[in-house]
């Protein structure tokens, strides 16, 4: 019946709010074993009854399975409607809908069990991969983690996260803000993705017109604003800043911005860089720890990082 959930590429399985919104209809028919879908849907169309964060928490947490998961509950997966009208078609075909309410509602528990499972598989996905070389540029070597993070379609997090460790390595007297990369720039009232002294950071993979609109409010408001891009994009960034900016603000890269202040930390010695590599990782790590509920994000420390 799992194969009966819509498949999003981006996940390798049904979409996490999917997932979320099933949990709760399926906890939802252990006391109103209605098997027309229409019957669940709450006022207005958008949303399922009874779908929220703290119920798929509690649900989650009968099954042992306590780390965050779709804090929204599906209530936001608009797409999670026609997702899931297919497992109830297929409930129908197990014709439990006469049985004891204990042998259905056992089915049902089994079909959750199954669902956290894969929330389980959620959780445990493997993370990023990371080569420390010796020998190699620092340079090189954050961009070659970018580029291994655009290829499982994560860049524009693992981006955002890496400067937000850099600025908390550069600057530990200073609390430098954590936020979810997918949590937008008006729900938390913020300037950019960071802001130190009087200064705007905003970090993209795609520099597009938008970005640039902020940077002009920013400007206004009498802020200095960086714009970090990948190196690919440097040229083309500089061109639109240019146009859209005046050459008011500081276009750089992400490789050559992170990798400069781990050198200059590092004194520009060899015997250091090591260390202060590995401290990075620890506090990227930390940092999305804390605010993102998918941890396939984190990077795997390699072991001749470790040792």
């Amino acid at each position: 019946m799992y194969k009966t959930l819509k498949i999003v590429k981006s996940n390798n399985g049904p979409a996490i709010g999917t997932i979320a919104t099933t949990l709760a209809l399926l906890e939802r028919l252990k006391t109103d074993f209605d098997l027309n879908f229409d019957n669940h849907i709450a006022e207005g169309g958008a949303q399922i009854k009874g779908a929220s964060g703290k119920k798929v928490a509690s649900i989650l947490k009968e099954f042992g399975e306590t780390r965050p998961f779709a804090k929204e509950g599906g209530r936001t997966n608009r797409g999670g409607q026609g997702d899931i009208r297919p497992l109830f078609e297929e409930l129908k075909k197990l014709d439990i809908g006469n049985g004891a309410p204990e042998e259905r509602n056992s089915i049902l528990i089994s079909l959750q069990k199954y669902l956290v499972e894969k929330v389980r598989e959620y959780h445990n996905r493997q993370k990023i991969k990371f080569s420390f070389i010796q020998g190699m540029s620092t340079w090189q070597m954050i961009k070659s983690l970018l580029e291994e993070s655009h290829k499982e379609g994560k860049a524009g997090f693992v981006a955002q996260h890496l400067v937000g460790a850099k600025l908390q390595l550069r600057f530990p007297e200073i609390q430098i803000s954590n936020e979810s990369a997918s949590t937008a720039d008006q729900v938390t009232n913020r300037h950019g993705d960071f802001n130190v002294g009087d200064t705007v950071f905003h970090v993209t993979i795609a520099p597009m017109h938008g970005v640039f609109e902020k940077c002009k409010l920013n400007l206004k408001e009498g802020f200095k604003v960086y714009l970090l891009v990948p190196d690919a994009k440097l040229a083309a960034a500089r061109q639109m800043a240019e146009e859209f900016c005046n050459g008011q603000i500081a276009v750089e890269s992400l490789e050559s911005f992170i990798s400069q202040n781990i050198e200059e930390i590092s004194f520009f010695s060899s015997s250091q860089l090591k260390s202060n590599v590995m401290s990075l990782i620890e506090t990227y790590n930390k940092r999305v720890e804390e605010v993102e509920i998918d941890k396939s994000l984190m990077i795997e420390l390699p072991s001749n990082l470790i040792s």
